[in-house]
């Protein structure tokens, strides 16, 4: 893809007639002055005059019964101004509910402070409120807590042993969501064909290591209470700042007039900040007590044990094939440990039944049938990750189309163009409508882009050399820009979707534009401020984006799921429009000509059409609005703003990748070393290339640290593995290869702007392909591995039993398209 690009000297971008004078363009990002130069402000940048700081007493069991709270002693320590216990606060719970029948989905109340019982180790047993941070540690080692231990949940087999202690006495065999969907007709027989020697039955059971998100800002909160307004003013770092409003307002039992959210800059979010979690509305409830500011900011011990986790996963994965190797039935069955509760709103549903729904991916799926159950642990809770469950059963259906290659001797590149999805739009077995994109094109270019780059040859040579070196693919989608109907399918008691924009000009003919989205590292202020500029005709450094005040408009419902551009920019995008059709609304009755008969100029002015040389700018006509009101059309009011919502109508839109990936196998050490990663990805019209080229190499970091790295392990007790970066293997810049990205582009047809989402992608497709190179170098040993991360004793001790399985040799294929 090529954009406008940036002129010399003087930086203006180039006008490009297919896009626009903005969009398309890699303009200087507006936060990079202010990020860069260390004037960024975060919350624990925060300081109030009188603030106190607080911490947490954390639970040091997995699993029992709290026998003894005794804070008396912490009361007394020097420094320390309140200690809360439970009954202390008194506030209502966190219970996130689907609307599905018990035999399908239980939920959990999930206390701001632990009540009689504790669920994992590190949940919260009481706030400790004190004059500075260190005070805050005394008063928490003064608390005195006792328990009564009762056996920890670890592990799929522990949940589901009969003699099994639940986590949640309402949760029968410690399950909280059972839910079998498409059970279509045609799956047995299809599975009876290919198992009686017409094509072939693979059966392949994948793992996924738990994780973290790891945002490079820790979770933190300032809450103060404002008698003047009667406010409690929440200063947090959240993706979804409404939320927490709503949450707190009925946790502290006020009118949500009462509660303002606002939010700073913010280091990461990675969708663990898009839930609500108990510290911020503990530490608000606190901050109106003492009616004094109170900051906590999570330290990295705790965020490690006790912040929301993600990605434990298992698949077992069934797939019937045809003799000439296309899928003729999947049966799916799906576990995911979900941790002791549900997260708010998206439940523990959240990753089950993201699965079962999309599983078949970019592939024809005749025939489909699933179950996806999520279970309860004596782990911190769950909450979505980057990508939600996508690097999961991408995996899985990866690694089947690996398997199934192998089987019939096809290609493993062949075998996945002989079942990618080509035309469009496609209804898909799993009832979800796909958009035109790009699945079968950016397959053939990613492999032209390693056999061009010589990788087939070099994998050879090495071969014969004693080497080993992989090459691996992975194909996928991305639901992106999910409405408030895709999310009503998985019957959500709160469904999210919609966003909501407001535009405002001034009499300079600069304009504010407020939205619900909530950047924490995506460039909106950038972003945005080009889609509005290329909307009204205005110089991009004339549009400034507010977000992250709950004052500022009526709802909204942040950041995640890579909807900002496709729903925030489109809300933004038609807010823009009404606001340009207001200006030439005035203009035509101040030119005294018909409406139709005038049209924004592109350079900040409407001009009348038939006679060019009439013309007035944005600031001829802001002067009449708001000091002319008089002259007006009788029906406009006295202001030059407009609102929009947007919502997505159906199943959203669906980005589309396939990434590339050579690995070489060390027979020393067992690790893996990636010489090339090429990406390929339509995420429809591009905004900004190098911020979309960032997303893909981001997310293509993470995806990369759950392939090789990234595991939080519990002992038989509940013990975490992981409390530093000691423990838990973080990928340094020397782990991560140069990325190579790609832009194939299919403007999306629901979108205000073109775009489809970008944010997740990367993440989605680097476990897979990752995987599937790694095997591809391990193929002369006999040996598949189908779990990641992929440790390197693993490697070795497949590298050290070489030879001992006789493997069909690679079969090439003739000719690519």
């Amino acid at each position: 893809m090529t954009g406008a690009d940036i002129d010399a000297p003087s930086g203006a971008p180039r006008f490009d007639g297919r896009r626009g004078r903005w969009v398309g363009a890699s303009v200087p990002r507006r936060e990079d002055p202010r990020l860069l130069s260390g004037h960024g402000r975060f919350v624990d940048d925060i300081q109030l005059s009188g603030m106190l700081h607080a911490g947490f007493v954390r639970s040091t069991v997995a699993h029992g019964r709290i026998t003894e709270l005794d804070l008396s002693t912490t009361r007394e320590v020097e420094g320390v101004v309140a200690a809360y216990a439970a009954a202390d606060l008194g506030l209502g719970d966190i219970v996130a509910l689907l609307d599905r029948p018990p035999e399908e989905f239980v939920p959990t109340a999930m206390p701001i402070l632990a009540r009689g019982k504790v669920r994992f180790v590190g949940e919260p047993v009481a706030l400790i409120v004190a004059r500075d941070p260190y005070l805050v540690e005394d008063g928490i080692e003064a608390a005195v807590v006792t328990y009564e231990s009762f056996g920890a949940i670890v592990s799929e087999e522990s949940a589901f042993a009969e003699d099994a202690p639940l986590v949640h006495e309402e949760a029968a065999g410690n399950v909280l969501l059972d839910v079998s969907m498409f059970d279509t007709p045609g799956v047995d027989a299809a599975f009876e064909a290919a198992g009686s020697g017409q094509g072939c039955v693979v059966d392949v059971v994948t793992r996924s290591g738990r994780q973290n998100a790891l945002p490079l800002e820790t979770r933190g909160v300032v809450a103060s209470w404002d008698d003047r307004d009667e406010q409690l003013l929440v200063q947090t770092c959240t993706q979804v700042p409404h939320q927490v409003r709503t949450v707190l307002a009925r946790s502290l039992r006020l009118p949500e007039r009462a509660v303002r959210v606002t939010v700073p800059d913010m280091g990461g979010g990675f969708g663990q900040k898009c839930v609500v979690g108990r510290e911020e509305i503990a530490v608000a409830a606190a901050a109106r007590l003492l009616a004094r500011p109170v900051k906590w900011i999570e330290d990295r011990r705790e965020a490690l044990t006790a912040g929301f986790l993600a990605r434990e996963q298992r698949y077992r994965t069934r797939a019937a094939f045809d003799p000439e190797g296309r899928i003729t039935a999947l049966d799916v069955d799906v576990v995911c440990d979900m941790g002791a509760y549900s997260c708010y709103p998206f439940t523990a549903g959240i990753e089950p039944l993201m699965a079962a729904a999309e599983m078949p991916s970019v592939y024809q799926v005749p025939a489909y049938r699933v179950r996806a159950r999520a279970i309860t642990s004596n782990k911190a809770p769950t909450a979505p990750y980057r990508g939600v469950s996508r690097p999961q059963y991408v995996l899985a259906i990866e690694r089947v189309m690996e398997r199934a290659a192998r089987e019939l001797g096809i290609d493993p590149v062949e075998i996945r163009r002989r079942n990618v999805i080509t035309e469009f739009p496609y209804t898909g077995v799993n009832l979800v409508t796909y958009d035109p994109g790009t699945y079968r094109e950016s397959l053939d270019l990613a492999e032209a882009t390693l056999r061009d780059e010589g990788w087939y040859e070099v994998r050879e040579q090495a071969a014969a050399e004693g080497r080993h070196i992989g090459i691996g693919y992975c194909c996928f989608s991305e639901r992106t820009g999910y409405g408030s109907e895709a999310f009503a399918k998985r019957k959500m008691k709160v469904v999210p979707g919609f966003d909501i924009s407001e535009i405002r000009m001034d009499l300079t003919g600069s304009v504010v534009v407020t939205s619900g989205t909530m950047n924490h590292g995506q460039s909106h202020e950038t972003t945005f401020a080009q889609i509005v500029a290329d909307r009204l005709g205005v110089h991009v450094d004339k549009v400034k984006l507010r977000q992250g005040d709950t004052e500022r408009i009526a709802y909204g419902w942040g950041t995640f799921a890579s909807r900002s551009v496709t729903i925030g920019g489109s809300a933004v995008s038609v807010a823009a429009g009404r606001l340009g059709e207001l200006l030439c609304t005035i203009a035509a009755h101040l030119l005294e000509t018909r409406p139709d008969n005038v049209r924004l100029d592109g350079d900040g002015g409407v001009v009348q059409i038939d006679d060019p040389a009439r013309r007035l700018s944005f600031e001829d006509i802001a002067d009449v609005a708001y000091l002319r009101s008089h002259l007006l059309p009788k029906d406009v009011e006295p202001t030059l703003s407009a609102t929009a919502s947007f919502d997505v109508a159906g199943d959203g839109t669906f980005s589309n990748a396939t990434h590339a990936v050579v690995v070489e196998a060390d027979p020393g050490t067992g690790g893996v070393k990636i010489l090339r990663y090429a990406c390929v990805e339509d995420c429809g019209v591009v905004i900004h290339p190098q911020v979309v080229d960032g997303q893909c190499r981001g997310g293509i970091a993470q995806g990369i640290a759950g392939a090789l790295f990234e595991e939080v392990t519990y002992a038989d007790n509940g013990e975490p593995s992981a409390a530093s970066f000691i423990d838990y293997l973080v990928p340094t810049a020397t782990e991560i290869p140069d990325i190579s990205v790609s832009h194939l582009e299919t403007p999306c047809a629901f979108t205000e702007n073109g775009a489809k989402g970008a944010g997740e992608g990367g993440t989605i497709g680097a476990p897979a392909a990752v995987l599937n190179a790694i095997n591809d170098a391990l193929r002369h040993t006999g040996v598949e591995l189908d779990a990641t991360p992929v440790h390197p004793r693993a490697v070795l001790a497949a590298l050290d039993g070489a030879g001992q399985s006789q493997i069909p040799p690679r079969k090439e294929a003739s000719t690519r398209s």
